[in-house]
């Protein structure tokens, strides 16, 4: 089966083995969704994380939209930041916030 580039954590061996690059699957959709929707907090539903995106929606409501810059600046970090730091960090790791 075709996975388009993109490769697990466990076949981290075989990576290695074959040179093949690590690719994020989650990395490039979540820091566009941050940046381009981050007031709706799309990109932490996405991550998989319910209960910070019900905070961060609350906290757009409560501030009319000045806390829309929290996931714009963290859309831009999930930029920066390589694919295996993304997935230790965000998607193996669950770390919510920044």
């Amino acid at each position: 089966m075709e996975n388009y580039g993109y490769t697990k954590t466990e076949g981290t061996q075989n990576q290695q083995q074959f040179n093949i690059p690590y690719r994020s699957e989650k990395k490039i959709p979540a820091a566009i969704l941050g940046i381009l929707v981050g007031w709706l907090a799309l990109n932490k539903f996405y991550l998989g994380y319910t209960k910070e995106g019900v905070i961060q929606l609350v906290l757009n409501i409560v501030t009319f939209g000045a806390a829309s810059i929290i996931p714009f600046i963290e859309g831009i970090l999930y930029l920066f930041m390589s694919d295996k730091q993304f997935d230790d960090t965000y998607v193996n790791g669950k770390k919510g916030w920044l």
